[in-house]
């Protein structure tokens, strides 16, 4: 009987560890947006980057951490955390768009081109940004391209 009682005292301290720890990591989430929207990009980062520990697959830590490095103007890291976003999700309209904007500051004009036409195809939430991104990408296009068309 006493082996009884200990193994349901081991299994209740056993849900207790893993439901506190999925708790937290969805407040690590919540802290960190709540930490980003007031520009506070130090402390959101360090929350998602937890929140990643806890949930690799979780798309929108890594988009929040890529708006965070293209604050600070870490172009690199923007991008590896865009293409996270879409090796997890690869119809994230929203880091399909922050990707090729950042494909045409970089004049990477293969790369945008393809990205355009991959979110034309996927936008949902970021249709209204179609033109805008049209407008860029014009800039963009090579002289020679410009004359044939």
């Amino acid at each position: 009987m006493k082996k009884f009682f200990l193994l349901i005292k081991i299994i209740f301290i056993y849900l207790f560890i893993v439901t506190n720890g999925y708790s937290k990591q969805s407040d690590f989430l919540k802290e960190g947006i709540f930490f980003f929207e007031n520009k506070e990009f130090n402390k959101s980062k360090i929350l998602f980057e937890k929140h990643i520990v806890f949930n690799p697959k979780n798309e929108i830590s890594y988009l929040y951490l890529a708006k965070i490095s293209k604050e600070k103007e870490k172009y690199d890291e923007e991008e590896m955390n865009l293409n996270n976003v879409l090796l997890i999700n690869p119809n994230n309209d929203e880091a399909i768009y922050m990707l090729t904007i950042l494909k045409i500051e970089q004049s990477d004009y293969n790369q945008a081109k393809n990205l355009i036409d991959k979110f034309i195809l996927v936008c949902e939430s970021f249709c209204y940004k179609k033109n805008e991104i049209n407008e860029k990408f014009k800039k963009l296009i090579p002289e020679n391209a410009k004359k044939i068309n």
